[in-house]
């Protein structure tokens, strides 16, 4: 009897042992400890994993520490990095459908983003990445708009001349139809790229346009309004690898606490939009929104460029955006 009891804890202590030894590396980047909700979320679901005492440590490395941002998806696909916080059109040159996470006008607004997340639009998203060996933790749709220098862009004749840094390959098609030059500094570098002449206007999130502090840069913000044009998907994502390595009260845990970080930036996004613009506000930089006139003006390019590309470079392309745009 006592034999089996010890044998029994020898099993549960090595059990406790082998647990201890899993430690996750999350890579992203966005700024660390700046307040940017997407290393928030991040950091959540380390903090839950670390209070589940299931023995899963989560190392988190903000700032393209770890991982250059479009190295982030070929390194959670293959095994080499464990979750990623990623804009997922990021790997659009590689897999053509994600293309769709970053189309003008489908989205528009912060509550039909949560709307789209139930949609046969977003469980055909999920399936393209899980076929890649990738999956979501946690869905995250960020409301964007335009920074400019030199006047605001509002409507398509606004962009004639200009030197822009597009999110993606379908904003940069509509972009440059509308009559702008495209360069391509990621992310992390538009602050710079701003004070040096390199780009006079770029769209990307509102976080991303607080975090990186382009209210010091940019004398005008085309802000959501009613009429967003920009919203991108930014989900967590975690190599299959390294979530069929975790046992199965691991994996639960891990996939409840990617919900709960889902559910914590959702409570936040209306308040981080809104944070954003009051930075511009106080900065002196003028805030505007699309009329409807615009926005429509605006989609018209969108079709011809953005749309039809997409229809046309992807198959089922024009399925996709049809089922999107058919969530109201």
């Amino acid at each position: 009897m006592t034999k089996l009891l010890l044998g029994t804890l020898a099993a549960a202590a090595l059990t406790v042992s082998a647990q201890a030894q899993v430690t996750l590396r999350a890579s992203h980047q966005f700024p660390g400890g700046k307040g940017d909700v997407r290393d928030d979320m991040v950091q959540m679901l380390a903090k839950e994993m670390a209070a589940s005492n299931l023995g899963v440590t989560v190392q988190v490395y903000p700032g393209a520490s770890l991982f250059k941002p479009n190295d982030q998806w070929n390194a959670t696909a293959n095994g080499q990095l464990d979750i990623t916080l990623f804009p997922l059109d990021y790997a659009s040159g590689k897999v053509p459908v994600f293309s769709a996470t970053l189309m003008p006008g489908l989205i528009r607004s912060q509550e039909r983003a949560k709307r789209i997340n139930k949609s046969q639009f977003m469980k055909d998203v999920r399936a393209e990445i899980e076929k890649r060996g990738v999956i979501v933790l946690s869905d995250a749709w960020f409301a964007g708009g335009v920074a400019s220098k030199g006047g605001c862009i509002v409507k398509p004749d606004d962009m004639k001349g200009r030197k822009f840094r597009a999110a993606g390959p379908t904003f940069a098609g509509m972009w440059e139809a509308a009559g702008a030059s495209i360069v391509s500094p990621p992310s992390n570098e538009i602050y710079n790229a701003f004070q040096t002449g390199v780009v006079n206007g770029t769209d990307t999130s509102l976080s991303t346009f607080n975090s990186m502090r382009l209210y010091e840069v940019a004398d005008c913000l085309t802000a959501p309004g009613d009429n967003a044009l920009w919203f991108m998907y930014q989900p967590m994502l975690m190599s299959k690898k390294s979530f069929d390595k975790l046992n199965k009260q691991q994996q639960d845990a891990i996939l409840a606490a990617g919900k709960k970080a889902e559910a914590y930036f959702e409570s936040k996004a209306d308040a981080i939009n809104q944070e954003a613009i009051k930075a511009f506000e106080d900065h002196k930089a003028k805030v505007v929104s699309l009329s409807d006139a615009d926005y429509a003006a605006w989609l018209e390019v969108a079709k011809k460029t953005a749309y039809a590309e997409f229809a046309k470079a992807v198959p089922n392309g024009q399925k996709l955006i049809d089922e999107a745009l058919a969530v109201k």
